[in-house]
């Protein structure tokens, strides 16, 4: 599925969903993915914002919605119904015009740590994939991974529905921005996440789209897996106390080109990117 997608050049997936849900209410602190049951005019509202951007992919409101993560919020009894959800709201919102590629995010655990265990992390994983592919989804892109061992596990609850899977690690760390907070290079995480049994490979969060030329390079070079990368729209400043992104979506636009030609061969947007940013996107890869 993936390779049909390609054959007519990158695509273009979505931009940031977090922001998104915030200009529509969602409260700081709250649980983004426990809208998918109180709130789902509003998050189809995303979904098809996007896809009348010229989203080809769009993700679902699932990045926290593992078992660890919605524990945090008393919601660890319904992890199987939020996860549906998330994916059947992105499926009315696209209504066939794009392909809906489930989310996954970390657990908020640390192996290291002694917090979890393998088996523990791996089975909340099995857990969220399961009920993401019930609920229909195309395909699951495991994202903002930094723990490489994490990842892996994840990607493995993934595969073992079927699925294509997509695999991301954020590259926010080191003196160059180039490796995960755990000490990941862009060409460790292209051999461990292709072995573990990702169709796809890629990077999203951690930095402005600047940053993601090397980044794409570098996955490129390391193995033979199309490239995913959803980079930030900048990095935000902060003004009275709230996050402010000033990258424009046409100065994001522009780089996107680099970033293709340095080897993406799906391009959207994290942090501080909108519909807008997405369009702006699809009109410069269209040219």
């Amino acid at each position: 599925m993936l390779q049909e997608l390609l054959a007519g050049g990158p695509v273009v997936t979505d931009g940031a969903w977090g922001t998104e849900l915030f200009a529509r209410g969602l409260e700081v602190g709250r649980c983004p993915d426990a809208w998918n049951l109180s709130h789902p005019d509003r998050v189809e509202q995303v979904a098809r914002a996007y896809v009348e951007a010229g989203s080809q992919v769009i993700l679902t409101n699932t990045f926290g919605a593992s078992r660890p993560m919605l524990e945090r919020h008393g919601l660890a009894d319904r992890v199987a119904e939020i996860n549906r959800a998330g994916v059947e709201i992105s499926r009315r919102a696209a209504a066939g015009r794009a392909k809906v590629f489930a989310s996954m995010g970390p657990s908020g655990l640390l192996l290291i740590s002694g917090a979890t265990s393998p088996e523990a992390l791996a089975e909340a994983f099995v857990e969220q994939a399961r009920a993401l592919a019930e609920g229909g989804a195309d395909a699951i892109v495991v994202e903002t991974m930094s723990d490489l061992a994490e990842a892996r596990l994840a990607v493995a609850a993934a595969r073992a529905t079927g699925l294509p899977v997509v695999a991301c690690m954020t590259f926010d760390s080191g003196k160059d921005h180039d490796r995960t907070m755990m000490g990941t290079t862009p060409e460790q995480a292209a051999g461990a996440l292709a072995e573990a049994g990702a169709d796809a490979i890629g990077s999203n969060c951690g930095q402005g789209i600047e940053g993601f030329v090397g980044i794409a390079r570098r996955l490129r070079a390391a193995g033979d897996r199309p490239v995913w990368i959803k980079a930030n729209a900048g990095l935000p400043e902060v003004v009275d106390g709230k996050a402010v992104w000033t990258q424009t979506p046409e100065r994001f636009a522009s780089l996107v080109p680099a970033v293709v030609e340095a080897g993406a061969d799906f391009v959207g947007g994290c942090c501080g990117t909108s519909p807008r940013f997405i369009q702006a996107v699809r009109e410069k890869l269209s040219r």
